[in-house]
């Protein structure tokens, strides 16, 4: 018995004893006074059990039955669904085994069967929140994660969230490496489906901002002091396509992205799990088919502002040229440019392109552009000469190499050698040079 019923057990048995009226009653138990009637008769023929509910100790007609029970048991029992909670097991009984149980009752049936306990949940640091973005497309943040996506079954992976601030919409896929391409291949296919976003919001990493580089024996100059540092290549296609990049200064910043990844690293390892997902392309394909759906359905809210804030892709805007690794070269005296230990001859041959800089566009598909001012110039690769051969052309064979020329010096040479009228050889080996005058006769 409660503490409430033994509270109004003890006004029932005043009434009884018509301490008090029936309406006082009522009043003290917020019940009516038809109620209190009831009470009362039923006081006098069963005593202290008439304040309990009549449906006490009685088995529920919704109670699953007990063959339910141990169906969804021995289902939550495989090593498949170890660490689901009660809400992820209730979605995966319903949609992979047809047994349509409520969250509450599975969590009382994982509970009582040793799969699941609850845990405490820890209070941390409280930071200062931030309200959302008022549209959709005005700022989306963008980052990384590394995490055993496969448990061990399969490649190690990273997963790329784009999520929008204002709704929570979700853009994502798998790479093998946190690259710049891939990086770049992600944000091509959000700019396609969505068009521009008005900024980008990122963490510091090399990938978004140029490090400074200083000597061990000088110390870092602040940042007020050092100069403008080049873009690197997103920032510099980001430039181009007229979006705004800002800069976390913590994780926390950026905390929509973040809590996205706590709920992809517990969901999402668990679905690649049950889906038996071993390769990348596997786990694209449940990425996109399942869980992004899923997450757009019922994770995105309505935005504060119905006005969509993307922009669109005009003419001026050339994504193959923009989203590439793009070098400057200079154009040598014979209109060939060096790029990756390769050679290219540029065409056409126009008067003031030699000496001149060029862009060069390494773009995504492996294909390879070169624009001079505003104008895209045909190139072709040149094979280069082996080293260790001559540079001059080789002689026929059966024809000998005329001599050069005898040189000035050696005409001289060969004149002194051959004049006449000198002293002789052995006749100057005899000449004792102290005892005669310093000028021969």
């Amino acid at each position: 018995m409660t503490q409430r019923e033994r509270d109004r057990l003890v006004v029932l048995k005043k009434a009884a004893k018509r301490l008090i009226t029936r309406r006082q009653a009522a009043t003290e138990m917020d019940v009516s006074e038809r109620q209190v009637r009831r009470m009362l008769r039923k006081l006098k023929k069963e005593g202290d059990k008439a304040v309990l509910h009549g449906l006490r100790g009685r088995g529920s007609k919704r109670r699953f039955s007990q063959e339910t029970r141990e169906a969804a048991t021995r289902v939550l029992a495989q090593e498949v669904y170890r660490g689901f909670g009660p809400t992820l097991a209730s979605e995966y009984l319903a949609k992979k085994h047809g047994i349509e149980m409520g969250r509450e009752a599975v969590r009382q049936l994982m509970l009582g069967a040793g799969l699941w306990r609850a845990g405490r949940q820890q209070v941390e640091q409280v930071h200062v929140w931030r309200e959302r973005r008022s549209s959709r497309g005005e700022l989306v943040q963008w980052d990384t994660s590394t995490h055993e996506w496969l448990e061990g079954r399969g490649e190690r992976m990273y997963l790329i969230h784009m999520i929008d601030d204002a709704t929570s919409e979700l853009t994502a896929r798998f790479v093998r490496s946190d690259s710049t391409e891939e990086n770049m291949r992600l944000l091509g296919a959000y700019l396609e489906h969505n068009g521009r976003p008005g900024a980008f919001y990122t963490d510091k990493a090399s990938l978004f901002r140029t490090a400074p580089k200083t000597p061990r024996d000088q110390k870092e100059l602040a940042r007020d002091e050092r100069g403008p540092l080049p873009p690197t290549q997103i920032g510099r296609a980001l430039q181009e396509l007229g979006i705004v990049w800002i800069a976390a200064h913590s994780p926390q910043a950026k905390g929509r992205v973040e809590r996205s990844f706590c709920t992809a690293q517990d969901r999402l390892v668990k679905g690649l799990r049950v889906a038996g997902v071993k390769t990348l392309e596997e786990a694209n394909r449940y990425l996109e088919q399942e869980f992004l759906p899923w997450w757009n359905q019922h994770l995105t809210v309505v935005p504060a502002n119905p006005t969509d804030a993307h922009r669109r892709l005009g003419p001026e805007h050339n994504l193959a040229a923009s989203l590439s690794r793009v070098e400057t070269r200079q154009v040598d005296s014979d209109y060939t440019i060096r790029l990756d230990t390769k050679i290219y001859l540029v065409a056409p041959q126009r008067p003031g392109l030699r000496g001149d800089n060029v862009r060069v566009e390494v773009r995504l598909d492996g294909s390879l552009a070169v624009r001079y001012r505003d104008q895209y110039l045909r190139i072709q690769e040149c094979q280069p000469q082996p080293k260790g051969l001559p540079s001059s052309p080789p002689v026929a064979a059966g024809r000998r190499r005329k001599p050069p020329p005898p040189s000035a010096a050696w005409r001289q040479g060969q004149d002194g050698i051959s004049r006449r009228g000198g002293t002789p050889l052995w006749k100057a080996t005899e000449i004792n040079r102290t005892r005669t005058p310093d000028v021969m006769d």
